[in-house]
């Protein structure tokens, strides 16, 4: 039985990390403050900032019917911006990718803590799950910083009427969506770089490479193995082959 459960204490922990990111790229995605988009008119927009997020846009008004009004946002919207466009499609590929990251962490994880045999399925769980991990990170943060720049450029949308916005605000701010999506894209940037670190993954990776058979220095099986054998190698020939105990047989005969 190879034990490894004091090799993976760093990437239990990207496994933590990676499904924390998880949830907070599921509420980035959900978030209508991506940007706060700051009118002069405060007539129908009451409270003078709206919140356009990648599915809806929303302000409070005193003059529309509900304390808060909301007007979706769709991808075959014509004055929809491309970046809002291509962050509907990357984040919900970030949302499944991610899931499958923390499947195939978990698994990983759990051969490790468990001590299975086979190295070679280990390498390639870690492999996939910091690849994953890697990849959620990525589909997540090329529209946040894509839709960050547009805000800095105060970029303009041409709402139509019945949303009840201006084409250019007044200014942009990035909203607290992008700043928390951020974060949870780099959580996934570290998760995937600890599991693709998995040194015995690696290692094992190498000595099949050169060695091919297992023996008795596999990176895997560590020190005890080669102790155990050592130590067997001394002990007497009759404990070896089994032989009975004198001392008992004497008692036996009186």
């Amino acid at each position: 039985m190879i034990y490894l459960a004091h090799t993976g204490h760093r990437q239990f922990l990207g496994m933590v990390a990676g499904f924390l990111a998880w949830i907070v790229t599921m509420a980035t995605t959900g978030l209508n403050e991506w940007r706060l988009w700051h009118v002069d008119d405060a007539s129908v927009v009451t409270s003078g900032v709206a919140w356009v997020g990648i599915w809806r846009a929303c302000f409070y008004s005193h003059v529309l019917p509900g304390a808060e009004h909301c007007r979706g946002l769709s991808i075959l919207d014509a004055f929809v911006p491309v970046e809002i466009s291509v962050a509907q499609v990357l984040m919900v590929l970030a949302v499944i990718c991610g899931l499958a990251a923390n499947v195939s962490a978990a698994v990983a994880v759990r051969m490790v803590y468990f001590s299975l045999e086979e190295r070679k399925n280990i390498r390639l769980v870690f492999i996939l799950a910091g690849s994953l991990y890697l990849l959620t990170g990525t589909f997540s943060m090329v529209p946040l910083v894509w839709n960050m720049n547009s805000v800095l450029a105060n970029s303009t949308i041409d709402f139509p009427p019945e949303f009840h916005l201006p084409a250019a605000p007044v200014r942009q701010q990035v909203g607290s969506a992008i700043g928390v999506g951020l974060f949870a894209s780099l959580l996934m940037f570290i998760s995937g770089l600890l599991f693709l670190s998995y040194q015995y993954a690696w290692h094992s990776l190498r000595s099949d490479a050169t060695r091919g058979p297992r023996g008795t220095s596999d990176q895997l099986r560590g020190p005890w193995t080669l102790a155990a054998m050592a130590h067997n190698s001394e002990l007497p020939n009759e404990v070896n082959r089994g032989s009975d105990n004198p001392a008992f047989l004497i008692e036996k005969v009186s």
